[in-house]
């Protein structure tokens, strides 16, 4: 496997990748699956995995076919398939819905070559799966709306009747709910609660983090919790969503310097298992690690040897919570935000 991840290496340092290159002969499932491809199920942005897919196919002549969710819906239907799933490979955008499906029982160990390709912290403790990408929380605000000696010191704080009206986030989303997955586990069942009801009485609640970013570009609100990437990768366009922005890293291990993981693991019940587990190999390789750079996704790269795109503060300066996320409990979380009237 070292020397097939080596080739894939060269081959893709020999190329630069860019969005346009992911367009072309997209691996989107658009029908009936066929069963003799490698199927992916993947909550990932899809040009991420396009790039990663299609560069895996390829350099191996293994023939991969995709097919797109979102992370909470994705993790349910694998299951209630089951063992009768026709997924190999389940990539997520954050952590609750790959440990809902491990504890399901549906993940394969993921082969230790691959685990030791990516930094110690980005891997659970269960070792059923890896990170494959991070993101972290930020705070966007508008200076003209309210000045950095006004912000929160911590993201509880935004519960404070001080900021009411001042904030707002994507409470529907799955990014959102990983944070608040880490604030459950952080802070405990009961100040989660009373954050929570304070988001839906205090805040504004947007259809997604760039939504959300528009909202406080435009001064409709003073700040908002979204992830990183969505404000880098507006600075690297034409700034039209972000231009009147500033990020605020809580940092200090708070909630809201949480490092969300992206991850990768392998169905026990694969017809192709061997093929799932490259994949899963090239994806946590520096070569597979560099795609995140080279295709300005703006996310983090979490294996070892691997660069991020240099627009980003590094990933140790963020001060990101020690939370094993083996440990987030999506389900608990949807219960408590579908109990404050979030969802």
């Amino acid at each position: 496997m070292r020397h097939r991840i080596t080739a894939l290496a060269a081959a893709l340092a020999a190329a630069t990748l860019g969005l346009a290159a992911c367009g072309s002969g997209s691996l989107e499932a658009s029908g009936d699956l066929d069963s003799s491809k490698l199927t992916i199920y993947s909550a990932q942005h899809k040009n991420l995995t396009e790039a990663w897919g299609q560069k895996f196919q390829n350099e191996t002549g293994i023939k991969v076919q995709v097919r797109y969710g979102n992370d909470s819906s994705m993790g349910a239907q694998l299951v209630e398939e089951g063992a009768s799933s026709p997924a190999d490979v389940f990539l997520t955008e954050n952590s609750p819905a790959m440990t809902t499906v491990q504890r399901a029982g549906l993940l394969a160990p993921v082969d230790p070559a691959t685990v030791a390709q990516v930094e110690p912290q980005y891997v659970p403790s269960s070792k059923d799966w890896v990170g494959i990408a991070a993101r972290s929380t930020v705070l966007v605000y508008n200076p003209s709306k309210i000045s950095e000696a006004e912000l929160p010191a911590s993201l509880m704080d935004l519960a404070d009747p001080k900021y009411a009206g001042k904030w707002g986030a994507a409470a529907g989303g799955a990014d959102f709910q990983a944070i608040v997955s880490a604030a459950l586990a952080q802070e405990g069942e009961q100040k989660t609660e009373a954050w929570l009801k304070a988001l839906k009485s205090n805040a504004k609640v947007y259809q997604n983090n760039i939504a959300t970013m528009k909202a406080v570009n435009a001064g409709q609100s003073a700040m908002g919790v979204i992830y990183h990437y969505y404000w880098y990768r507006d600075q690297s366009l034409d700034k039209a969503s972000s231009g009147n922005t500033k990020l605020h890293y809580f940092k200090n291990e708070d909630p809201g310097a949480f490092v969300s993981l992206s991850g990768g693991g392998v169905l026990k019940s694969s017809k192709h298992a061997a093929d799932a587990q490259k994949f899963l190999a090239f994806v946590t390789s520096k070569a597979g690690q560099d795609i995140l750079r080279t295709t300005k996704v703006k996310e983090y790269a979490v294996g070892k040897g691997a660069q991020s795109d240099a627009a980003l503060p590094p990933l140790a300066s963020l001060e990101a919570p020690k939370i094993d996320p083996f440990t987030l409990n999506g389900p608990k979380v949807i219960e408590l935000m579908t109990q404050a009237g979030l969802l």
